[in-house]
């Protein structure tokens, strides 16, 4: 599968998420999976992205303009896709990858998990978003789409289209479920 991660491309931040980040990439090289990511060069991405391309999985970079000229791609990079902007960036990885896993982020990864889900919802594509629930990390937002289920403005089930991993092992029973 062509796995697309979204995550932060910050460095301080907890170092249990580096090890899990980095036991992701080496799983997804030991089972044949390809890594889908923005392309930097720091946090969890580059992070993912070395221990992928170090098990010797495809690494492929969906790389907007300024990052490029900023000198910030990932020398973990086997495949660059240049793109000219973040909505591109979106578009690109949605197109390309078959399944998105969210590790830990910012706004940026809450942008790229909701645009992925809202154009899922609308019928664009059908293709699976599973949270990496890392240390608890994504549990204020699975309380938040609870909430929003429970008032009512959500038409399906939010679970239908994102997932929830608490571990590697349940990642890999959803990617299996997938296929």
């Amino acid at each position: 599968m062509k796995i697309c991660i979204y995550c932060s491309a910050n460095a301080d931040i907890d170092p249990d998420f580096f090890r899990m980040t980095e036991a992701l990439g080496r799983w997804a090289a030991e089972n044949a999976h390809s890594i889908v990511y923005g392309g930097v060069n720091q946090g969890l991405m580059e992070c993912v992205a070395k221990a992928a391309h170090e098990g010797g999985a495809q690494v492929v970079g969906v790389i907007p303009t300024l990052v490029e000229k900023s000198g910030r791609i990932s020398q973990q990079v086997d495949v660059e896709m240049l793109c000219d902007n973040l909505s591109d960036r979106k578009q690109m990885m949605q197109d390309y990858a078959d399944v998105f896993i969210a590790l830990p982020g910012g706004i940026g990864t809450l942008d790229e998990i909701f645009s992925t889900v809202a154009s899922a919802t609308i019928g664009y594509h059908s293709k699976k978003v599973i949270l990496y629930n890392m240390k608890g990390f994504w549990n204020t937002l699975v309380s938040l789409l609870d909430d929003l289920q429970g008032k009512g403005f959500m038409r399906k089930e939010w679970r239908a289209q994102i997932m929830v991993a608490n571990s590697l092992e349940e990642i890999a029973a959803i990617l299996n479920d997938l296929t």
